[in-house]
């Protein structure tokens, strides 16, 4: 198979930013497995995962990247914050790479507790980061080769 396009841009939450480190820690992990060059990935942080899609809509907008992973942790609280950035996150992600006609991949976790997110961050679960990052570089070969 050939190597995967240079994938470009990476949009990581600090918010919860120990979940956040681990996904991004898989996510550049898998890049590195399947080929995709260091300096071929930037990564953008933002305050939370709300902030998440208008970063990934203006770095698709620009026209320098195949692909935007977007990382987050929103983890439910006693309130219906949760829902609302929850929501928010998934919907902008996808309003994201619609408007800007680049791959937007919704890396954000969406947990009930902090052992569950852990879990999906490296632990039992694995690294949905990781899985995340594949599904860029798919999506990424898949506009560069097929969709152009």
């Amino acid at each position: 198979s050939s190597v995967p396009p240079p994938l470009g841009q990476r949009v990581v939450a600090r918010f919860n930013e120990i979940v956040t480190n681990l996904l991004l820690q898989g996510a550049l992990e898998a890049f590195e497995r399947y080929s995709v060059k260091a300096e071929n990935i930037t990564v953008v942080s933002v305050p939370g995962s709300f902030e998440i899609p208008v970063a990934a809509q203006k770095l698709g907008k620009s026209g320098k990247y195949d692909a935007i992973l977007c990382i987050g942790a929103v983890i439910r609280g006693d309130t219906t914050h949760y829902d609302a950035v929850a929501n928010s996150a998934a919907s902008g992600v996808l309003n994201a790479g619609l408007s800007a006609g680049v791959p937007c991949v919704f890396g954000v976790l969406t947990c009930d507790d902090m052992d569950q997110a852990l879990n999906r961050a490296g632990g039992k679960a694995g690294n949905k980061g990781a899985e995340t990052a594949i599904t860029a570089i798919e999506m990424a070969s898949l506009f560069r080769h097929h969709l152009a």
